[in-house]
């Protein structure tokens, strides 16, 4: 089985193209390594939808949880051939407080976020939600 799940934040904004999004998520490891660092940088990839989504919701800095599956493969360049690793994102998820990524989502509606850490949807936000 090929599954992967990772939360972490959006090093930058995401690259679109006409059939493709492409972004990397900085992902906390539990421990540093021997050079220091703290988290890996993991390169993903969606489609149709999910592409949709990430050109319109993702922008740098926000922390997000993706789910899919990691896809690798090699290209040749300048005579070396450069294998490569990617996470190909079938879901995302929205992560953090408002707080968190209210710097990043200038577009999501006024929410206000009670003391119990859930966020409270005013009444008049009626249609703009994507359920019903």
């Amino acid at each position: 089985m090929n599954r992967v799940a990772l939360m972490g934040r959006l090093v930058k904004d995401p690259e679109i193209s006409e059939k493709f999004a492409r972004y990397t998520l900085a992902v906390n490891r539990k421990y540093k390594t021997n050079g220091g660092q703290n988290a890996d940088f993991i390169n993903c990839v969606t489609f149709g939808k999910n592409k949709d989504f990430a050109a319109k919701w993702l922008t740098k800095g926000m922390q997000i949880a993706v789910f899919g599956e990691i896809q690798t493969g090699s290209y040749e360049k300048d005579g070396q051939k450069v294998f490569t690793t990617n996470v190909v994102v079938n879901e995302h998820e929205f992560c953090g407080s408002k707080a968190d990524n209210q710097a990043t989502q200038t577009s999501t509606p006024d929410l206000d976020k009670s003391s119990n850490e859930f966020m409270t949807i005013p009444d008049n936000a009626g249609d703009e939600l994507p359920f019903g």
